[in-house]
C-alpha cells in the first residue's frame, strides 16, 4: 500500500527491500537514489523532520475525504493498535511523540464524526484514544485500519455484547433544561429530579422511559436531538486574552449555512428585512430624507427614515435615556391608517376635533400577544395627555375534564409577560402557600397550539376565587405604563395621539414633496438630453459630416454646440449615441420618449403645485400598504370590573357561627351539619370552657 501511494504521489524509480528484524517482524524499506522526483513532490517538505516536530501537512487538509481516509488508515496501521479491555470495553489508540500531530489526528477524526481523547504519558508520548463502543464502531465503518489490524478490530466488536459498559459522556445543562421546561405533572417532575438524565449512556438504554416523563413535545424533540450521539461536548480548558486581533467576515454558501472549521461547527446567520420593514426604507435613495456623516465621517446616514407607514405607533417603542423615558404601545395598522386618512381628508381641522376623531378610529393598543385590555380610562388618559396606565389581562377559560376536575386554561398572556417566568411564579407561590386551591400546573403549549397553560384546581376550590387570586398575585393581570415621548425637531416632547398622527402626516407630505422634486429634476435632465438628440436626428447629414471632419472629440463637441444651438451636455450625449439609433424607428422611439417624459414633467409640476394631490398620494400609497399587510385586531377591550377586593378572594359559602358568653367565636361550614337518626354522634359546634355557655348561634355567608 505504501509503495502504491509513493508511486501515485512521487513516481520515479525506487526499490523495496524486506528483512526480518530482531522482534521477528518483517520490515519493508523503500529506497531511491534519484531524489529529483521526490523533491518535486509534497512529501519533500516533511522529510528529515524530527519525530517530535511532525504534523499533518497543509495540502492534506485540502485533500478529498477519500485521501484523508487512506492517510488515517496508514497512520493507525503503522503506529496504532486496538484491544479489548476489561468489563467489555474497547480501546483504539494511536501513539506519537508529536503533540501537534496528535492534535491534528484528533481533528481529522472529527471530520469523519469520530470523537477521541488525547493523553500524555509519563514517557513523553501522546496517545489519541477511542474507548466508547459507539465511536469505535463509527471508526471501523468510516476509517478503519489499513491492514491486518482491521480484521482484529472487527473480531473484537463482533464479540462484544450490545451497548456494553457505561461511558462518562454527558450533555452539559441538559438535565437543568429538561427539569425547568418539561411542562410535566409534579409526579413526573419529581422523577426527573431523582434520576440521572444527562448521561448519553442512560439515554441509549432508557431514552424512551425518560421521554415518557416529559410532557412538552418541543422539549422532547430538543432532548432527542442532543442525545442521539451526533454532538460532542468538551469542557473549556482555559481562556486566554488574545489582545486586539483583526476580525474577518466569512460567508460559505451551503444549503444549511453550516460548515466544519477546526473541529467546530460554525454558522452563517442570515437575515433579511420583511416586506413591511422594507416600507420603512422605500425611496430613501430619492432624496426623501436628509443625510449626515456617520460617527467617523466615512459614510452618510439618514437623520430619519421615510417610514411609509406609522411605525412608531404600529410597532411601539420603549427606551430609557438620561432623565427621560418612552414607552409607546403597539397599535393596529388598519386603525392607524383610518386615523391618518381622516387627518388627510380634514387637514385644517382643529386639535379638539382631530383628537376626538382619531380616538374614535384607534380603539386602543393592539398587542402582538393578544390578551385583554380591561377598561378604557387608561387608554383615554394616554391618548389625551400622553401618559396613562393601561390594565392588561390574559385570556382564561374554565374547563372540566372527564374526571370532573376543574381547570383554568390560560391561552393568552399579557404583553411582555415571560411565559416561563409566569409558570415559575405560580409554582413558587403555590409552594409558599400564597396561592391556594391549585393542584397542578401543566404547560401544554407548543408552536402549533400556541400558549396553553393548564392550572388544575383542587376539588373543593372555587374557580372564580382562584382566578381572582391569580389576577392579584401574578402577572396574569398587569399594567402597561404608556409614556408617549417622542423626538420632535430634535426636542423630546410628550405627545397626544392626534399630535402623533399630525406629525406623521407632515413627515409623509415632506417625503412626497422631496421625492417629486427629485423625480422632476431627473425627468428634466433626461428631457434635456432627448431634445438634443432630436435636434441631431433632424440634421443628421450635417451632424455626420461635422463629426467625420473633426480631428478630435473636443472639436466635434464644439462644432455640434454651434451647429445645433445646444449645450455641452447635449453635445456629449450625441457623441455617445450608438449608430443603431440613427435608424428611422429609433428616431421615432426617441420622439415618443420625449413626449412621455414631458407629460411626466407636467404631472410632477402639478403635484408640487397642489397640496390636495400630495395628500391624495399619501393616502393612496398608505392604503396599498394596509391592503397588503394590515390584519384584524388581536387584543380585545373589555369593560372594567373594578379592582380585585379582599372579598373577591374569599369563596362564598354558608357557615354556622357560634359565639359564647366569654367572647369565644367559631365558624363551621354548614356542610358539616347533617340530619341523623336516633343514636347519632352529632357535630360539636364549639368546644366550651368550664362555666361558659353559648350566647349566639346563627347561619350566615362568608360575604356577610
Amino acid at each position: 500500500m505504501v509503495a502504491r501511494a509513493y508511486d501515485a504521489v512521487v513516481g520515479g524509480k525506487r526499490d523495496v527491500y524486506q528483512q526480518t528484524i530482531a522482534s521477528g517482524s518483517l520490515q519493508h524499506t523503500l529506497y531511491t537514489q534519484n531524489v529529483t522526483a521526490l523533491k518535486q513532490s509534497r512529501l519533500w517538505q516533511i522529510l528529515g523532520m524530527r519525530s517530535a516536530d511532525t504534523y499533518v501537512p497543509e495540502w492534506m487538509w485540502h485533500s478529498p475525504a477519500a485521501v484523508k481516509r487512506v492517510f488515517l488508515q496508514a497512520l493507525f496501521e503503522g503506529d496504532g493498535s486496538c484491544s479489548r479491555r476489561p468489563h467489555n470495553t474497547i480501546q483504539i489508540s494511536y501513539n506519537t511523540v508529536s503533540k501537534q500531530l496528535a492534535m491534528d489526528v484528533q481533528q481529522m477524526l472529527l471530520e469523519f464524526g469520530v470523537i477521541s481523547r488525547r493523553y500524555l504519558h509519563a514517557a513523553g508520548e501522546y496517545k489519541v484514544v477511542i474507548t466508547d463502543r459507539a465511536q469505535a464502531e463509527l471508526f471501523a465503518k468510516q476509517i478503519g485500519f489499513g491492514g491486518a489490524k482491521q480484521t482484529e478490530l472487527s473480531k473484537i466488536l463482533a464479540a462484544m455484547p450490545p451497548c456494553a459498559g457505561r461511558d462518562s459522556d454527558h450533555v452539559p445543562g441538559l438535565a437543568r433544561f429538561i427539569r425547568r421546561h418539561c411542562g410535566s405533572r409534579w409526579v413526573d417532575k419529581e422523577w426527573l429530579h431523582k434520576h440521572n438524565i444527562d448521561r448519553l449512556s442512560r439515554w441509549r438504554g432508557d431514552g424512551a422511559e425518560i421521554l415518557s416523563h416529559i410532557a412538552d413535545p418541543d422539549v422532547r424533540t430538543i432532548a432527542t436531538d442532543l442525545t442521539d450521539g451526533r454532538f460532542y461536548y468538551a469542557r473549556v480548558a482555559s481562556v486566554t486574552d488574545a489582545g486586539v486581533q483583526p476580525v474577518y467576515s466569512l460567508r460559505v454558501d451551503t444549503d444549511d449555512h453550516a460548515f466544519l472549521t477546526n473541529g467546530f461547527v460554525s454558522h452563517n446567520t442570515e437575515a433579511r428585512l420583511t416586506p413591511l420593514a422594507m416600507e420603512m426604507l422605500r425611496e430613501i435613495d430619492e432624496e426623501t430624507v436628509d443625510f449626515i456623516p456617520n460617527y467617523d465621517g466615512r459614510v452618510q446616514e439618514p437623520t430619519v427614515l421615510p417610514s411609509r407607514f406609522p411605525n412608531l405607533l404600529a410597532n411601539g417603542s420603549g427606551g430609557i435615556a438620561v432623565g427621560m423615558a418612552t414607552n409607546i404601545p403597539p397599535h393596529n395598522l388598519r386603525e392607524l391608517a383610518d386615523a391618518v386618512f381622516w387627518a388627510l381628508d380634514n387637514y385644517d381641522a382643529d386639535e379638539e376635533t382631530t383628537l376626538a376623531a382619531v380616538m374614535e378610529r384607534v380603539k386602543g393598543p393592539d398587542f402582538p400577544t393578544a390578551g385583554l385590555i380591561v377598561g378604557s380610562q387608561g387608554i383615554a388618559d394616554a391618548y389625551k395627555t400622553g401618559r396613562g396606565s393601561i390594565r392588561m389581562r390574559g385570556v382564561v377559560e374554565v374547563e372540566e375534564d372527564s374526571r370532573g376536575r376543574t381547570s383554568l386554561v390560560i391561552t393568552e398572556l399579557p404583553y411582555q409577560v415571560n411565559h416561563d417566568n409566569f409558570i415559575t411564579s405560580i409554582a413558587e407561590q403555590v409552594r409558599d402557600g400564597k396561592l391556594a386551591g391549585i393542584a397542578n400546573i401543566e404547560d401544554q403549549g407548543s408552536e402549533r397550539v400556541g400558549v396553553r397553560i393548564v392550572v388544575e384546581l383542587k376539588r373543593d376550590a372555587v374557580a372564580k376565587v382562584v382566578l381572582n387570586n391569580l389576577y392579584k398575585h401574578t402577572q396574569l393581570q398587569t399594567s402597561f405604563g404608556a409614556n408617549m415621548l417622542s423626538i420632535v425637531d430634535g426636542v423630546p416632547r410628550t405627545l397626544r395621539l392626534d399630535q402623533m398622527i399630525r406629525y406623521y402626516v407632515e413627515h409623509q407630505l415632506d417625503v412626497i414633496i422631496r421625492r417629486t422634486r427629485y423625480r422632476l429634476r431627473k425627468a428634466n435632465e433626461r428631457a434635456h438630453i432627448l431634445r438634443g438628440l432630436v435636434k441631431a436626428l433632424d440634421a443628421l447629414d450635417e451632424v455626420i459630416a461635422l463629426i467625420r471632419a473633426s480631428e478630435t472629440v473636443d472639436i466635434a463637441r464644439a462644432g455640434l454646440i454651434e451647429l445645433l444651438d445646444i449645450d455641452e451636455i447635449q453635445a456629449q450625449a450625441i457623441l455617445d449615441m450608438q449608430l443603431r439609433r440613427l435608424a428611422a424607428l429609433e428616431r421615432q422611439r426617441i420622439v415618443d420618449d420625449l413626449a412621455k417624459i414631458e407629460a411626466e414633467i407636467a404631472d410632477l409640476e402639478d403635484i408640487l403645485a397642489k397640496p390636495e394631490r400630495q395628500r391624495g398620494i399619501v393616502r393612496d400609497e398608505l392604503g396599498e400598504i394596509v391592503d397588503k399587510h394590515g390584519d384584524d385586531r388581536r387584543t380585545r377591550i373589555v369593560a372594567a370590573d373594578g379592582d380585585v377586593s379582599d372579598e373577591d378572594l374569599i369563596a362564598r359559602e354558608d357557615v354556622v357561627v357560634t359565639i359564647t358568653e366569654t367572647g369565644y367565636a367559631k365558624r363551621t361550614k354548614t356542610d358539616l351539619y347533617r340530619s341523623q337518626k336516633r343514636g347519632g354522634k352529632g357535630v360539636q359546634g364549639a368546644g366550651l370552657k368550664q362555666d361558659d355557655i353559648v350566647a349566639h348561634f346563627f347561619v350566615c355567608s362568608t360575604h356577610d
